[in-house]
């Protein structure tokens, strides 16, 4: 259940917390109340799965990266958690996880997202991961963003919080 201050640090952060050196302490003075509220009470809604995870959101494109290409692999299912959590320790790889196959149109199980200021560096990254993936390769594509999608935070009863 979301309570009245549940409902403000959702309303104060839900396009990102302030950038400020302590963000934290921002948002409890304009609510008026302690740092370590604001802390507890976001950790409840954490625990309690109305915030899924706080972290950095970047728009690529505003930082030059303006090739960036999910790229999705065909892995046994039986190695899909054990190759997945290699290339989603590689530096390059913002974002990497296990999807059910669709088949017979789909057949990737791992997707990976990548991110390049050219199209040669995307390429070399699609190397890197094909080279650590090896024999577990079924069979690979990327699929190129054109445009940035959905950005946005959470929204109650079809109303922004």
């Amino acid at each position: 259940m979301i309570d009245t201050l549940d409902y403000q640090i959702i309303s104060l952060t839900q396009t990102g917390l302030p950038l400020t050196p302590q963000p934290y302490q921002t948002i409890a003075d304009e609510l008026g109340v302690s740092v370590e509220r604001v802390m507890q009470k976001m950790q409840q809604m954490t625990e309690q799965g109305i915030i899924r995870r706080i972290g950095v959101v970047p728009n690529h494109y505003r930082l030059g990266y303006t090739h960036n290409g999910m790229t999705v692999w065909n892995i046994a299912d039986e190695f899909v958690d054990e190759m997945g959590t290699k290339v989603g320790q590689l530096d390059f790889v913002s974002h990497c996880y296990h999807r059910p196959r669709h088949e017979p149109e789909w057949h990737y199980n791992l997707f990976a997202m990548v991110h390049s200021k050219t199209e040669q560096g995307v390429n070399q990254q699609i190397q890197i991961i094909t080279e650590l993936l090896g024999e577990y390769n079924l069979g690979q594509d990327v699929l190129y963003s054109t445009r940035i999608l959905k950005k946005t935070g959470l929204r109650v009863g079809g109303k922004r919080v």
